[in-house]
């Protein structure tokens, strides 16, 4: 059995703001926008949630964060 090596694709925050940026401001939706930037929907995915979890724990949102969304955050931002 052949074992292929993985590896990850790394994007700077400036990338990573922008595509948010898209997402948010147009309307598209996630999977359109990640196909014409050439990522991963899953990956776009996780970077406009943790936008969204960092907005709301700014105070842009409800708040405060409960211990799950702290850790699905921490999670995130290890990606």
């Amino acid at each position: 059995m052949v074992v292929a090596a993985v590896t990850r694709r790394r994007f700077d925050p400036e990338f990573r703001a922008g595509a948010v940026h898209i997402v948010k401001e147009t309307g598209k939706p996630v999977a359109q926008v990640a196909r014409d930037l050439g990522i991963s929907p899953y990956t776009l995915h996780n970077w406009v949630r943790m936008d969204r979890l960092d907005e709301q724990y700014n105070g842009n949102g409800s708040g405060t964060l409960e211990e799950s969304e702290q850790e699905e955050l921490a999670r995130l931002r290890r990606e």
